[in-house]
């Protein structure tokens, strides 16, 4: 379901606040699966329920640092396949497309950027054997990166009946020797552990992940309601109340400071040529991406038309994770986008406007909104 909620936003079907619904309500449904009447000192009856709440949520996070340490594996590929990869995190779905990267790969075996792209197509297309292959090979290539290790264990995961028993778990035991705070790598770990009935391990990797993620990071309550459940287990086993009372109790995330200094201020406007072509309920997008590098925004405010003209503040209290800052770039790229489909990626028939390329803590900056994609 969450694939096909993933294809209906990327074709347009659903506007991102129908699409973000849909997230939360599929969210709740699995949570809720994972409770069980049984005894819960037992293993959860289908602890895989967890491990598809923790991959719904969290693996987008872990993708935006891998791709931070990679670049684009998009680049491997002729200009004319480039726009097979649905989204920005190349992912390819065209078959086409895969077959030139595999024949691109035998000629050029080590591209860690192809086995890349080829490793996650494999695990969206759901052929996660391929996939296991591919982060096989991906990992001899380049040993020492956290998120290869932990999509690896993903994909073993994935191919050995959703269970990170096993190998998968010593891939993840391995990432977070590289990284500790990678947080898709602890939320999987959690999972492990509660598929293992280790509750105590659950507890300490999930409130770690917390820790560690915006305030207002969308599906903290979620995480949250997990690691609950896993205290409730844990109450319940053999000495459990015990170990329950020597562990910390989750507290509430550390907002991101604002950084004031490092602000980028300005005014949005829409040009008088374009206004017969918007509704004053289309959504507008005004955020800030690297000048180089990844294109998830670093900061994102999302308004109306109607709102139109308005005076914009983005600064790091809006980041979407901790390590995805706007004060953590040199240059961003700051424009502002009305959308016909509701979401901030970039559509035909959008219409948008840039302040170009400026440090963070430029201010003043007025942004007309005057081009149609």
């Amino acid at each position: 379901q969450s694939a096909e909620l993933d294809a209906d936003l990327q074709n347009s079907l659903l506007t991102q606040e129908a699409y973000d619904q849909g997230r939360r309500e599929l969210q709740v449904r699995l949570l809720d699966e994972v409770k069980t009447t049984e005894a819960p000192a037992r293993v959860p009856r289908n602890p895989a329920k967890i491990l598809a709440l923790v991959l719904l949520v969290l693996v987008p996070l872990g993708s935006v640092s891998l791709y931070r340490a990679l670049g684009n594996p998009k680049a491997l590929l002729p200009p004319a396949q480039q726009g097979a990869a649905a989204d920005g995190f190349g992912v390819i779905r065209s078959e086409a497309a895969l077959q030139e990267l595999e024949a691109k790969l035998v000629k050029l075996p080590e591209n860690p950027d192809g086995w890349l792209t080829l490793g996650r197509s494999y695990k969206e297309l759901q052929r996660y054997d391929d996939a296991v292959r591919a982060y096989e090979h991906l990992v001899k290539l380049v040993p020492n990166e956290a998120q290869l290790w932990t999509d690896y264990a993903d994909a073993k995961a994935m191919s050995h009946g959703q269970s990170l028993l096993g190998e998968p778990t010593k891939y993840l035991n391995k990432a977070l020797e590289l990284d500790a705070n990678n947080t898709t790598a602890l939320a999987l770990a959690g999972s492990a552990g509660m598929e293992r009935g280790d509750y105590v391990a659950a507890i300490t990797y999930w409130q770690k992940l917390v820790s560690l993620l915006p305030a207002d990071y969308p599906d903290v309550q979620m995480i949250s309601d997990g690691i609950n459940q896993a205290r409730e287990f844990l109450a319940q086993q053999k000495g459990g109340k015990e170990k329950l009372a020597k562990l910390p109790t989750l507290e509430t995330p550390v907002e991101v400071a604002a950084n004031p200094a490092l602000a980028i201020t300005g005014k949005v406007s829409l040009s008088p040529a374009l206004r017969a072509k918007a509704s004053p309920d289309d959504f507008v997008f005004i955020l800030a991406r690297a000048a180089e590098g990844p294109k998830m925004p670093l900061a994102v405010i999302r308004k109306q038309v109607k709102d139109l003209p308005m005076a914009f503040t983005l600064d790091d209290s809006m980041a979407m994770q901790p390590q995805m800052k706007l004060s953590g770039f040199d240059k961003v790229v700051v424009l502002a986008r009305v959308s016909k489909t509701g979401t901030p990626m970039s559509q035909p028939g959008d219409l948008e406007g840039t302040a170009g390329i400026v440090k963070p803590g430029s201010k003043g900056l007025n942004i007309t909104i005057d081009t149609v994609k």
